[in-house]
């Protein structure tokens, strides 16, 4: 996803949970740090995940270890210019086989081009969609 911000604004999205709360999850025990696990929170699910931070070279990547059984996901950033970036989300390791990979690759391609529709239209734009907590509404 191409989002029309410099990469440091960009990379630091994704640190801070202070602003990652505006797209992404409700809540974090704190900033992303190598060699660290913080936990994110999705209040309005009652759901939560440890992430690991497992390295993270700045304004270029971030590569963390969440979900269970855990999987990797990258975060690797790309600066077009000096006011545009280019963000691509790998997630990769799954042990599932089958359909079940199948829909796992589904569900998390699906989540993440979620999360990076809402990253573009909160840092471009400073619009919070709403849209994690309205993909699933209480019906």
């Amino acid at each position: 996803m191409l989002i029309r911000k410099p990469v440091s604004a960009v990379f630091q999205a994704f640190i801070d949970p202070a602003i990652t709360t505006k797209f992404w999850f409700t809540k974090s025990s704190g900033p992303l740090e190598t060699g660290k696990t913080v936990t994110w929170e999705w209040e309005m699910y009652g759901a939560s995940t440890d992430v690991l931070t497992k390295q993270i070279i700045p304004n270029q990547l971030i590569s963390t270890e969440w979900d269970d059984p855990p999987t990797a996901v990258d975060y690797e950033f790309k600066a077009l210019s000096d006011d545009t970036t280019y963000v691509v989300i790998r997630n990769y390791g799954f042990r599932e086989t089958g359909e079940e990979l199948i829909q796992a690759i589904k569900d998390n391609t699906g989540g993440f081009t979620t999360v990076l529709d809402g990253l573009k239209a909160y840092l471009e734009h400073n619009l919070q969609l709403n849209l994690i907590a309205d993909k699933f509404p209480k019906m």
